[in-house]
């Protein structure tokens, strides 16, 4: 790990990075990358875990049926995403499969961090990252708010319609729920430098405040 914060500054710590759909969290994580710190990103943990011929990839295909899959067999995520957005028990039945592979790769992931260099800064990029998670897993959270106008306008600017759209942030947990149990808070709703000036001051509070000396951290 390199970056302007981190010389003579080592610390161990982990650090919950969410928000909601359409929050800007995904440039916020890289932003810290580029800073300095190792991200883990539980989304391209999500991809890779279901990728064949892995345990999660054979029981999502043996779940949800050759429907789901692409010509060269891997899963094709949007028809997946169809196939369990408005059946409960078939949502439930997916997290089942891919959050304890993600997990499994996340604490991989985070040991071989851990060992390459003990006093890392580990940032850990979770979208449903809930309070109970948070306990158990990180030391601090940073959570990244938009405004429900902002993330309108940014999941429009993806393609979605206004109801798909709607659909999409209503799927996830508020992220005025998640401002309740944060440590930090980066507003996300104007320019990419205001952006990257907060990210530069919760970086240089996170290495530098009264937690950071001698912290021996979670170990995911």
């Amino acid at each position: 790990m390199s970056g302007p914060f981190f010389a003579g500054r080592w610390i161990r710590m982990i650090v919950g990075l969410t928000g909601s759909i359409g929050t800007g969290k995904s440039t916020v994580a890289a932003m810290f990358g580029e800073m300095g710190a190792e991200v883990i990103d539980f989304d391209r943990l999500a991809h890779e875990v279901i990728l064949p011929p892995s345990p999660a990839w054979r029981e999502i295909a043996g779940c949800f049926g050759e429907e789901v899959l692409r010509p060269d067999r891997t899963i094709d995520r949007a028809k997946l995403a169809r196939v369990v957005f408005n059946d409960p028990a078939r949502l439930d039945r997916l997290n089942r499969i891919v959050h304890p592979a993600v997990f499994a790769a996340d604490r991989d992931r985070t040991t071989a961090i851990l060992a390459a260099e003990p006093q890392a800064l580990i940032i850990k990029d979770i979208p449903l990252l809930t309070e109970d998670m948070a306990r158990e897993m990180v030391d601090k959270v940073v959570v990244v708010y938009a405004s429900p106008v902002v993330q309108m306008e940014r999941l429009r600017g993806r393609g979605l319609t206004w109801a798909g759209a709607e659909r999409r942030i209503a799927a996830q947990m508020p992220v005025e729920e998640k401002l309740k149990f944060a440590d930090f808070v980066i507003n996300n709703n104007g320019t990419v430098a205001e952006t990257k000036k907060q990210v530069a001051a919760v970086l240089a509070e996170l290495t530098s405040g009264p937690w950071s000396a001698g912290r021996q951290g979670n170990s995911g």
